[in-house]
């Protein structure tokens, strides 16, 4: 991986923990002992059982947060975007990374050491009470994914997971801003690419999506939303 030299002064991520406080003058000084690099896509910059290196912040790109099931099935269980915090799972209470994470396209990360992060913590109060909000947050939407699993059926999920892509990476026209496999949706989802393959046909044979190469189109959204109406999606 290429190193950078990124200025946080620069970065136009508002949504980024360590943007949202550089108005802070501890936390100026903090931003100088960050580490940023370039990441390749497909490359892997996080390894589930390695050694914790801190917490990234995605500053340009797209990453997928990835855990291993079950024979070595592995399961997406997040993504992420530009401003979003990678790397939190685990921090703070273990020596290894629970998760490993790889992006998904040319991507730019800043990372901040496991010793620079503890010194934020326990020095700037303001964003340690933010930091303790988000992992609140984060933790509301991993019971959610855990209750969609268990109560959606397989087109259902399929479904709600085009929808989650719809919104967390926009669109132009109704195209997703982002190309996943078959079997990329199927990880996030908790399916199969066969599966996957076969409910993407059919929503295509009710004009409810079309594809282009890897890239979705969702042509009727309302219909797609309504199909979850009893599970509150979107």
């Amino acid at each position: 991986m290429k190193r950078l030299n990124i200025d946080c002064a620069t970065c136009d991520n508002t949504s980024c923990f360590i943007k949202k406080h550089l108005h802070l003058e501890k936390m100026q000084d903090f931003a100088l002992q960050k580490n940023s690099f370039a990441c390749k896509k497909g490359q892997q910059f996080m390894i589930e059982g390695a050694p914790i290196q801190g917490l990234y912040f995605l500053y340009k790109g797209k990453v997928k947060i990835l855990k291993t099931g079950i024979y070595g099935k592995e399961q997406i269980v997040r993504l992420a975007v530009e401003g979003d915090t990678v790397g939190f799972r685990g921090f703070g209470t273990r020596n290894r990374y629970l998760i490993g994470a790889a992006a998904l396209e040319d991507s730019l990360l800043c990372n901040f050491s496991n010793d620079v992060m503890e010194q934020i913590l326990k020095t700037i109060p303001e964003f340690t009470y933010d930091m303790m909000l988000f992992y609140a947050e984060e933790l509301n939407k991993s019971e959610n994914k855990v209750k969609k699993i268990a109560q959606m059926n397989v087109r259902e999920r399929v479904i709600d997971t085009l929808l989650h892509l719809f919104k967390k990476f926009g669109h132009t026209n109704n195209l997703i801003n982002v190309s996943l496999s078959r079997k990329e949706i199927a990880d996030f989802a908790g399916t199969t690419d066969e599966q996957v393959t076969r409910i993407f046909s059919s929503l295509k044979k009710e004009a409810l999506i079309n594809t282009v190469g890897k890239k979705i189109s969702l042509i009727q959204i309302n219909k797609l939303q309504g199909e979850l109406i009893e599970h509150r999606q979107f």
